[in-house]
């Protein structure tokens, strides 16, 4: 038997889960940032710095996206 899904174009997200889930991601945003601000005073030769830049950034983006995603579905 096959399990039916709906694609995530027509799912539809309660009001309430949307604002948890905006709140949730804002903040880690806010964390992410910071995070990148310290690292910003590290020397720009250390080789784990610069990955833990470039980690810490694609993680930025990737809560960016989501956070816009969410924002789709207002209510």
């Amino acid at each position: 038997m096959q399990e039916r899904r709906s694609s995530p174009e027509s799912a539809e997200l309660s009001p309430e889960l949307v604002q948890k889930g905006k709140t949730r991601l804002e903040a880690e945003i806010r964390l992410i940032e910071s995070w990148l601000a310290q690292l910003d005073g590290t020397r720009p030769d250390n080789t784990e710095m610069l990955a833990a830049r470039k980690n810490y950034g694609d993680m930025l983006q990737s809560r960016r996206d989501l956070l816009q995603s969410l924002q789709r579905h207002r209510s």
